[in-house]
């Protein structure tokens, strides 16, 4: 086999000792992406209150970034896997800290709207690069493993850290301190990143087609759109009107892809049974997971008075369990099987979740920090080894697009995810009676029905309050309860996708 002067380059990178001080760079961009993720619900309130949106103002600027960033994500792997993964990287972290400015100083809600829609362009570019030039920088599969568990770390870290770092901010600063928080990272990233970070791409990549982007784009943010605004507010004529433009999107892509010579993304991809079966259980992981935990916050913070600070505090052991397993997970894999691990931790997140069906207002925190913590060593150990056996599943040249739909999985997971789930809470929620007198505002959120007890006497709005938690409660019970059916059935399809799967560097399993 003839070795290309771009595998021979990357080859001897990776036998540098700097490639673990490359790995931290790469960890530095992930955990900004994740912690820039979590933030921005509790701002949400403060930006609310200064710059005035309309309800729907609100909701874009809520989703417009993750609307964005699942609609490119596939594109932006591919152009990594084209352009140069190191490229892209640092790219899109210097574009990630100039728009975070833009993002702090918004004076309008259209300049917010559009500032987080340019961030979502820039964080798009940053996940798929960084798990790829993993994929390159570690060509030992021990080690390898290893790096995906730091990373998989990172992310649990960054997403659980996010709501501390952005409650001690909102406590201290004004509601643009959660975006400037960016900017030292991102310097000392691309500083860094300069000196250490190989450059690696396919060398023979083929063009990258504008209509394939296109499609990609239109079809991801249409299909999104339409799940999260029909369990908002209902099925309406626009909302088919998007979800079918996004399905009809997607379908002409996948055509186009099966046949273009060099495709945007390789569709034979999901030929392989293992790609799939991590692939399908991380979407309905994050599915299972993602509304509950969004719902979660607001019962910590609106139900049991918790401030943002303290809120942020109690669902720290998550990351403590997430970390920990993600740095075994490859390892145990190696021991015991790729499946038993992957459904195990599926298992566990499932059992825990299926607790929290019997939580009240007042329950205490043990229950909970123990639930968290399970959930997170659960998630940890799934999400590692199927971040693993999707990187080893493909070419070493592709890695940029096998990463990018490892993350569109879990970008359209947690999008179906708040979307469900957050449509039982809502629906169970609105059906509560409160005092006479109750504003029809109460019944949109617990958010409203707090801001609506503020403005009645004492006994009424006593009333008020605890018929609006209750029937949170009960709905938050309810979704736990369906969160968990999704993560058991998760854990038994990955038990029939996953059998033989093994790790690189393991010995097979049944």
């Amino acid at each position: 086999m003839i070795r290309t002067p771009q595998s021979a380059q990357t080859t001897e990178a990776v036998k540098r000792p700097a490639r673990w001080l490359a790995l931290s760079v790469l960890v530095l961009a992930v955990l900004l992406v994740a912690v820039d993720a979590t933030v921005l619900g509790l701002a949400t309130p403060y930006i609310s209150e200064d710059l005035a949106p309309s309800g729907t103002q609100l909701l874009w600027i809520g989703d417009v970034y993750s609307f964005v960033i699942a609609g490119l994500l596939v594109s932006m792997g591919s152009l990594g896997d084209r352009v140069g993964r190191k490229r892209i990287l640092l790219i899109g972290a210097t574009a990630f800290g100039a728009v975070s400015v833009l993002n702090a100083y918004a004076s309008t809600p259209e300049l917010m709207i559009v500032a987080r829609a340019l961030l979502g362009v820039a964080g798009a570019t940053l996940m798929p690069a960084t798990l790829a030039l993993i994929r390159n920088l570690f060509h030992d599969p021990r080690e390898r493993s290893l790096a995906v568990g730091i990373w998989g770390a990172a992310a649990s870290a960054g997403a659980a850290v996010g709501p501390v770092v952005g409650g001690f901010l909102l406590e201290h600063f004004w509601w643009g301190s959660v975006f400037l928080i960016n900017l030292p990272v991102m310097a000392v990233l691309v500083v860094v990143g300069v000196r250490l970070l190989p450059e690696s791409r396919n060398p023979a990549p083929g063009p990258w087609d504008l209509l394939s982007v296109v499609l990609s784009l239109v079809g991801m943010v249409g299909v999104v759109y339409a799940v999260k605004e029909a369990a908002a507010h209902g099925f309406a004529w626009a909302t088919l009107a998007a979800g079918l433009l996004g399905a009809a999107a997607l379908h002409g892509f996948v055509r186009r892809q099966l046949t273009m010579p060099v495709p945007l993304l390789d569709m034979r991809l999901f030929r392989s049974r293992g790609f799939s079966g991590a692939v399908l259980a991380d979407l309905l992981t994050i599915l299972g997971l993602s509304g509950l935990v969004f719902f979660l916050s607001q019962y910590l913070q609106l139900v049991q008075g918790r401030r943002p600070f303290e809120a942020g505090l109690a669902e720290l052991p998550a990351a403590v369990g997430a970390v920990a397993a993600g740095l075994l997970a490859g390892r145990a894999a190696r021991r015991f099987s790729v499946r038993a691990v992957v459904c195990g931790g599926l298992a566990a997140v499932g059992l825990a979740l299926a607790a929290l069906t019997v939580v009240g207002q007042h329950t205490g925190y043990p229950l909970l920090g123990a639930v968290l913590l399970v959930v997170g060593v659960g998630a940890g150990l799934s999400f590692t080894v199927t971040a693993d056996v999707i990187l080893s599943s493909v070419p070493q040249e592709q890695a940029g697009s096998a990463s990018a739909v490892s993350e569109t999985a879990y970008e359209l997971g947690a999008a179906l995810g708040i979307a469900v789930l957050g449509s039982i809470v809502t629906g169970v929620y609105r059906d509560f009676t409160g005092p006479a007198g109750t504003p029809a505002a109460a019944h949109e959120s617990l958010g409203g029905a707090v801001e609506a007890a503020a403005g009645l006497p004492a006994p009424s709005a006593e009333a008020l309050l605890n018929a609006a938690r209750q029937a949170f409660v009960d709905g938050l019970s309810l979704a736990a309860g369906v969160g968990a059916a999704v993560l058991l059935a998760a854990a038994a399809v990955s038990w029939l996708l996953l059998r033989g799967q093994r790790l690189e560097g393991g010995a097979e399993h049944p």
